[in-house]
């Protein structure tokens, strides 16, 4: 017996190494390899890639067709599954590889028609062009590392099958980072229905006209109704789809030059974080690019040749959002006699209509019909459940315009003076961005750089347009001169915080800009005349967790407050809120309760009158943000009545609601003491991975969780949805770099988790931890510094792979 345990025992052990051994070997097969040689063809001369301690290739090339196509197999040996998965998205054809989850998803980007606007696009591209050439050897050194090497892990897993990356996947892609920007999705729906269905009572509080001033300190209706119901169904599609595909949106940004007059060295400085969703992989891969005459430390997007943020000795660039609004949404009129015609420009014409498949893993395919009219295509189409409400078509910058993108970031990774960097920013059509350039010789600049359409005159385009009418019409496009824009300005210093701009044109543009308090906390410091600028005090500005907003709300709400906050805990609780200074770190409990209580505030007061779908869509939105100071200070503001009642409730009956309703779930989600409420444990950031819906590769996939810092809108911008406690870190500071001309090889930035994507692989989260509690490291320029922090080279050689 004991002999036949022992030997049961035996075989079980060898079992067991021989399937660890395996699972050793497959993860192994699916490691990027950085030392060593290999083969890779269309070379005219060998690439040294040599990659520092945190896995960052910096690549040394003879010819720039190798540069590129160097650049394109390390980057594809990172992040492949990265690249599939955007490419998938921009062209709605994930339920192929996840299943029925993920067709509203699809549905949505099929409606918005990238897929086919991206094969227009690539097949007018100019082959000879330096652009498209840079993009054509990059995308071939991606599909020569997938044609020699093993399938990502994920591939396995999910049963995805190789196929070539193309120009069209790239302008794709180019098109969905274009729609992360397009708040018009969530925002004019709830907003025109604010209007039509509640009235201009209910719109007080919203924020919704040009502010010709600025913000920072020293309308028609559609005869249409629109289909709210399809409405409501594409803006919880849009929220939904980097949840269900973890792929990252464009949220907001910070960004700031600083001339040398007010810096410490004497040279400008540029210090930039733009804000976009969490996922694992990051969005960006960082790697430094060096060839006779040129040299570039930059941060890429999946699929794109071209660095969207980058650096050299003598000039950089970052990025924010504009956040002008390049998307109206317009309510046709359908010919009640033939329902595929609408009234447009004085007669009935007829939209076009094409059918696609939406291939769907474990399930049957989708048949989608897609319909146009002369404003752009019917968004709401794909997702009606009836026919009795008027369609609404999408008229989108992106999508009217030649919009040579790939040509204006090819010329802004070469763009060493003003006048070229300007130039490239004039190419950016859509999306909307700000540019703000800093460079050794002494010069900074700001350009908002999109494309900006001319509608009539007292149109507003946060409402939906009715498309018989003139107002959905354009006019054309204003002037690149005529957008926002400075040049060394004399004040020395430019801020750009996604707020709205002050253009010297007069010239108004409407946008969903993000609230003006972050962006003021930084005016606020950078035009201190005693503070001289430095690396160091910049990254105490990044990580600042202040603004004034709290206050903008509190304020007015005190007196009510005091009078209803009545048990001497609460009491206690409510003291500290009064005298907190609006910093949100980790121990700090003012800033759990205040959150809370702002959501209950925003629950009690417009959740009746918007109905469930309604309020979800508008707290997804920066109209809300907009909305609660307004309506805190209004204290006779029709939403203060409670319209489920017969009593006419009043602001101090919303906040005594709000209030013990915030007490009350503190108590049951976080612990009984208010002890237990500090901001870090109640406030966690989680890099997931899309695969983490499923148990148990969120265990093995996701990284985190972490306690962190910052919120919603202020400069350390670790946000979250205003909701309930606990409370999920969504997006935030996608990097943060700082880089003083003086030096810029002393450079420094962060990746908020890791240079890889390759799970298991030594750089898939090594940067998770200093990024939370705002490290910076060195990003190396100098060829002795290079050479001083290479770990690991990969040499690659003219041949057969």
């Amino acid at each position: 017996m004991k002999l036949a345990l022992k030997i049961v025992f035996g075989l079980l052990l060898t079992l067991l190494l021989a399937a660890g051994g395996g699972a050793f070997w497959y993860v192994n097969t699916k490691l990027p390899q950085r030392s060593g040689e290999l083969a890779l063809s269309r070379l005219k001369a060998p690439v040294s890639v040599r990659y520092d301690e945190r896995g960052v290739p910096h690549i040394k090339a003879s010819h720039e067709g190798d540069l590129y196509r160097a650049l394109g197999y390390v980057h594809a040996q990172d992040r492949l599954f990265q690249m599939e998965m955007v490419r998938r998205l921009a062209q709605g054809e994930l339920s192929e590889i996840l299943g029925p989850k993920l067709v509203k998803t699809d549905r949505l980007f099929r409606t918005l028609r990238l897929r086919e606007h991206a094969a227009k696009v690539a097949a007018t591209l100019d082959p000879q062009s330096p652009s498209v050439q840079a993009l054509s050897a990059y995308l071939d050194g991606i599909n020569q590392f997938q044609a020699s090497h093993p399938a990502p892990m994920e591939f396995d897993l999910m049963g995805i099958p190789k196929r070539p990356f193309t120009l069209q996947d790239t302008v794709a892609v180019s098109g969905y980072l274009a729609y992360s920007f397009a708040a018009a999705f969530k925002t004019e729906p709830v907003l025109t229905f604010v209007r039509d269905e509640l009235g201009p009572d209910y719109l007080r509080i919203f924020d919704v006209e040009w502010n010709p001033l600025g913000v920072l300190s020293p309308a028609p209706t559609a005869a249409a109704k629109p289909d709210w119901q399809a409405l409501s169904q594409l803006a919880q599609a849009s929220r939904e789809a980097q949840e269900l595909a973890g792929v990252p949106l464009f949220e907001g940004s910070n960004a700031w030059a600083v001339s040398g007059q007010r810096s410490s060295s004497g040279k400008p400085l540029l210090a930039g974080d733009p804000h976009i969703g969490f996922a694992v992989p990051a969005v960006w891969y960082e790697a430094h690019l060096s060839m006779p005459g040129f040299e570039l430390y930059g941060h890429f997007q999946a699929l794109n040749a071209s660095a969207l943020l980058g650096h050299n000795l003598q000039f950089g660039w970052t990025l924010t959002m504009f956040q002008n609004d390049d998307i109206d949404l317009v309510a046709e009129r359908v010919n009640p006699g033939n329902p595929n015609q609408v009234w447009f420009q004085g007669q009935w014409v007829d939209l076009t209509s094409t059918q696609e498949i939406i291939k769907v893993k474990g399930a049957a395919p989708v048949t989608l019909t897609l319909q146009r009219s002369p404003h752009g295509p019917i968004i709401t189409s794909a997702f009606r459940d009836t026919l009795g409400d008027a369609p609404v078509a999408m008229w989108w910058t992106f999508l009217e315009s030649d919009n040579p993108v790939l040509e204006a970031f090819y010329e802004l990774n070469r763009a060493d003076t003003l006048a070229k960097a300007r130039q490239a920013a004039s190419k950016i059509h859509a999306p909307g961005l700000n540019v703000v350039w800093a460079s050794a010789g002494g010069d900074i600049g700001w350009w908002a750089a999109a494309r900006l359409p001319i509608r009539p005159p007292g149109v507003n385009p946060v409402f939906i347009l009715d498309g018989a009418e003139p107002e959905a019409d354009k006019l054309g496009f204003y002037r690149f001169t005529d957008n926002p824009q400075e040049e060394n300005p004399p004040r020395g210093y430019i801020v750009s915080a996604n707020h709205q701009p002050k253009p010297a044109s007069g010239l108004p543009i409407p946008g969903y800009y993000n609230l003006y308090d972050r962006a003021q906390a930084l005016e606020d410091r950078l035009g201190n005349d005693a503070i001289q600028w430095n690396p160091l005090n910049s990254q105490s500005l990044q990580l600042s967790t202040q603004t004034a907003y709290f206050w903008r709300v509190l304020e007015p709400l005190l007196p009510d407050l005091s009078e209803v906050v009545r048990d001497p805990l609460e009491r206690s609780v409510f003291d500290s809120l009064t005298q907190w200074d609006g910093q949100y770190t980790k121990p700090n409990i003012p800033p759990t309760v205040f959150t809370q209580f702002l959501y209950e505030l925003a629950k009690a007061t417009l959740s009746d009158e918007l109905g469930g779908l309604q309020f979800k869509n508008l707290l997804a939105t920066r109209a809300l943000d907009f909305a609660l100071p307004r309506l805190a200070a209004d204290t006779h503001s029709p939403w203060w009545d409670d319209a489920r009642t017969p009593a006419v409730e009043t602001r101090r009956d919303m906040v005594r609601i709000a209030w013990h309703a915030a007490i009350a779930h503190l108590k049951a989600a976080l612990g009984k003491s208010p002890n237990d409420w500090g901001w870090g444990p109640a406030h966690r950031l989680t890099h997931s991975h899309p695969m983490a819906t499923q148990k148990p590769f969120d265990w093995l996939f996701n990284v985190g969780p972490f306690d962190a810092p910052g919120s919603r809108e202020v400069p350390n911008n670790l946000a979250i949805s205003i909701g309930p406690a606990p409370w999920s870190v969504i997006y935030g500071p996608s990097t943060r770099r700082i880089i003083d001309f003086a030096d810029a090889s002393q450079a420094r930035g962060i990746n908020p988790v890791g240079q890889s994507g390759v799970p298991f692989d030594r750089h898939y989260s090594d940067q998770a931890a200093a990024y939370v509690v705002g490290g910076y490291m060195q990003q190396y320029l100098k060829e002795s510094d290079v050479v001083a922090n290479t770990r690991d080279t990969l040499t690659l050689k003219p041949g057969a792979p």
